[in-house]
């Protein structure tokens, strides 16, 4: 599998499409007017503790205060340089850990999500390319999808041996069969930031922000570059200058893998990202085979049907199921991460009798989620073929953070029926009881179109019964629901 990234930079915004063999599967975007927060550290202040849901509300310098979960604070929170032994959350109940007006030193690791505020958490992470500092945790930990047990013991030693004592790094996929100098350069880089950010920390008002996360571009170069990654291409001067000097100074031997982009036609359009970002908006995703599946998102969870569609087969019932099962499997991960959907998941497969071919696919299921970043629980499938899983969600879904709620169907994801509108009509006009002998219906073309070809007959009879005149009056500009009985008076 060869990765390519594409990074579209506007002053405005900055987009990024990772692409696995040509396929677009993930899609990122940063608008300058709506930057990204996840990661920044912030002075805040507690709020109001909520014991009743072992959290509390901290002011953390910006409209809609965040959320820190007790599961999220350190066992000893006051004394920042003070060493912590353990990631497992603290037995001690929320009121026991703040006070209401108590500093504290967050991290958001989610974004405002609707009209819930950020998610918090006093465990600061520190990224580089190779390593994850945790600069408050006496911790060592090794990335799951290195799974070579010789390999996790030697990235282990070498950090091991190497860090303070009061602090902690997770090993990440990238420093598979890295040589331990490079290693140790991001260790001393890392820990040098965290000096800086708590000399910042001191001079910072409260609450206030004290470091801000990497934009986009830099990211892109420290996160999404993984060992089948061939390039990396920009389409900025100016962030493509930026993006060698990051890889100057940390990563050396990435800055031959950045590409700059000066072809006529537009990045995205060349690679087809354009196209595929379109079509992860619809609902309706179809499969070689001819099946097709449907996503929809609700405020609880995102549900995704399979379909056979036009695939018939050619040896059964059960075979045509099974193979537009696995292939649905591909495509659902694929748009799992292109929409960045997240929280709890109900994919509902095309029922199978045995159960060897329910295996076979919660197996290929477990097995393509091994390539999505977010993390990823499968719960079971059951008889009918429900699988229940849950996705990490940090931040909002593409269809929310491109779309906006339809100011004419007030998302409920439909309009009403020409027909159930003229049937309101008529029932309006029967409670009509002004004297006048002549109306007007102001209304959209197409419902008025509807009423003299489809209704035609009701219409008269209701003229008549009502011993008016109704005159129709067009209004391209109303919505289809919308409609107004204007009475005329004549002399």
């Amino acid at each position: 599998m060869i990765t390519e990234l594409l990074l579209n930079a506007r002053p405005y915004e900055t987009r990024l499409a990772v692409l696995e063999d040509g396929v677009v599967v993930e899609f990122h975007l940063e608008r300058k007017l709506e930057p990204s927060l996840v990661g920044n550290i912030y002075r805040g202040q507690v709020l109001k503790i909520l014991p009743g849901m072992e959290a509390a509300f901290v002011d953390i310098g910006f409209g809609k205060a965040g959320f820190l979960y007790v599961s999220d604070i350190l066992p000893n929170i006051w004394d920042l340089e003070s060493e912590f032994g353990s990631l497992n959350p603290p037995s001690e109940r929320i009121e026991n850990l703040l006070k209401e007006g108590q500093e504290v030193l967050v991290q958001i690791v989610r974004e405002p999500i609707g009209t819930k505020g950020a998610r918090l958490t006093t465990r600061i992470t520190l990224p580089g390319h190779y390593l994850v500092l945790l600069p408050m945790l006496n911790y060592v930990g090794v990335s799951r999808r290195i799974e070579d047990e010789a390999e996790r013991e030697r990235l282990r030693n070498i950090v091991s041996s190497s860090k303070p004592q009061n602090m902690g790094f997770i090993v990440r996929t990238a420093s598979e069969g890295v040589e331990a100098e490079k290693l140790l350069h991001e260790m001393e880089k890392l820990i040098a930031l965290w000096q800086k950010i708590l000399e910042k920390k001191r001079h910072t008002s409260l609450p206030g922000l004290v470091y801000a996360e990497l934009d986009l571009g830099l990211r892109a170069l420290r996160d999404f570059f993984v060992k089948e990654t061939k390039r990396l291409i920009v389409d900025d001067p100016l962030v493509y200058k930026n993006l060698l000097a990051y890889a100057r100074e940390f990563l050396p031997h990435l800055e031959f893998a950045i590409e700059f982009y000066q072809e006529k036609e537009p990045l995205f359009t060349k690679f087809g990202v354009d196209t595929a970002i379109n079509q992860a908006l619809q609902p309706r995703v179809e499969l070689k085979s001819g099946g097709y599946i449907v996503i929809e998102e609700t405020e609880a969870l995102v549900t995704i049907d399979v379909n056979t569609g036009s695939f018939v087969g050619e040896n059964g019932l059960e075979e045509t199921i099974v193979k537009t099962n696995l292939e649905a499997v591909h495509e659902i991960v694929r748009q799992l991460r292109l929409r960045d959907l997240g929280g709890i998941i109900i994919i509902d497969f095309i029922d199978m009798q045995k159960e060897s071919n329910r295996k076979k696919v919660l197996d290929t299921l477990a097995e393509a989620l091994k390539k999505d970043r977010s993390r990823t629980r499968i719960i079971h499938m059951s008889e009918l073929g429900l699988v229940e899983m849950t996705r990490k969600r940090t931040r909002e879904s593409l269809l929310k953070c491109l779309g906006e709620t339809c100011a004419c169907c007030k998302g409920r994801g439909f309009t009403k029926s020409k027909r159930t509108i003229f049937y309101e009509i008529l029932r309006e006009l029967e409670q009509h009881t002004t004297l006048a002998k002549r109306l007007k219906l102001r209304a959209h073309p197409d419902l008025i179109n509807h009423i003299r070809e489809k209704e035609t007959i009701i219409w008269q009879d209701i003229l008549k019964s009502l011993g008016k005149e109704i005159e129709f009056i067009s209004e391209p500009n109303f919505h289809l629901e919308q409609y107004e009985i204007l009475e005329v008076w004549q002399d």
